[in-house]
């Protein structure tokens, strides 16, 4: 049975949840805070107290942030045939691929490799892929994740096109990337089985791991970071500001900017980095 302490301290912790709830509105880092002091007594879990920042942080974040950049994405040619097609899709090890006209080089349509499940590579019929190809969904760089999701639980939908200003294709988003960003990393079967430490999302973002080598970090950077009593660009980083940063904590460093996109109560797994330094000198020459 529990003491009149504790019992006092958890409808006090109680009360103050139901508060922020129902009363004024509050901004999200007090209620983040309130969520914390559920965690450190014990009222909700670890891995509730992740989830629930993460869907916070979904909020303030846009499309831009975790796209698979034009450059990196795997796409099938619409004048492939029935078994180049095949041949992409078994090496590639996705589902879901964007169909482009090689003439226009533009995205005309999204192709599910279910589809052609019951084809057989021995089928004499003639193959067309406009057959297959289902309708692409095309959204702006600065849509926000939460409003995404939505759209995709709505559409029944598991891609979408992004394109940039000017009206071009700039990458890709799929409903994994974005649930990751509430549930962390989604491993499956096609995965790569070595992680990569440093991944591009557009111009100048980018997921940094916390374990990367220093080095390698600057080599990737064009960084001169330096230290020697660490080893990696998080404990580097843990070194520059004096304590341990929490999720969706933002800093700046040599016009870099970081921010944690997962951490846990003893250590930070993955930043997001902005390079402000391409922006800072088109400012200056203009």
């Amino acid at each position: 049975m529990a003491d009149a302490d504790s019992s006092g301290s958890t409808r006090g912790l109680v009360e103050r949840l139901m508060s922020a709830i129902s009363g004024d509105p509050q901004n999200q880092q007090q209620l983040i805070e309130l969520l914390r002091d559920f965690h450190n007594h014990q009222i909700i879990g670890s891995d509730e107290l992740f989830m629930i920042e993460g869907v916070l942080q979904v909020s303030n974040m846009q499309v831009r942030d975790i796209m698979i950049p034009r450059g990196r994405m795997t796409v099938l040619d619409h004048e492939d045939s029935f078994e180049q097609i095949i041949e992409k899709i078994t090496e590639s090890g996705h589902s879901r691929f964007p169909v482009i006209d090689d003439d226009k080089d533009d995205i005309v349509g999204i192709l599910l490799a279910k589809d052609l499940l019951q084809r057989s590579l021995h089928d004499d019929s003639r193959f067309e892929i406009n057959d297959y190809i289902r309708p692409a969904t095309f959204i702006p760089e600065s849509k926000r994740l939460s409003v995404l999701l939505k759209e995709f639980r709505n559409n029944h939908s598991h891609m979408a096109m992004i394109v940039d200003e000017y009206g071009g294709v700039s990458g890709l988003v799929t409903i994994e990337d974005v649930l990751e960003q509430i549930v962390g990393d989604i491993d499956d079967e096609h995965d790569d089985e070595e992680e990569v430490d440093i991944r591009p999302h557009g111009a100048h973002r980018y997921s940094v791991r916390a374990l990367t080598p220093l080095d390698e970090f600057n080599d990737y950077f064009h960084t001169a970071f330096h230290s020697d009593d660490v080893e990696t660009i998080g404990g580097y980083l843990l070194a520059q500001i004096g304590h341990l940063p929490e999720r969706g904590e933002s800093f700046e460093l040599d016009q870099l900017t970081f921010r944690v996109l997962s951490a846990d109560r003893r250590q930070v797994h993955l930043y997001q980095l902005i390079d402000n330094r391409n922006q800072a000198a088109v400012a200056a020459d203009d």
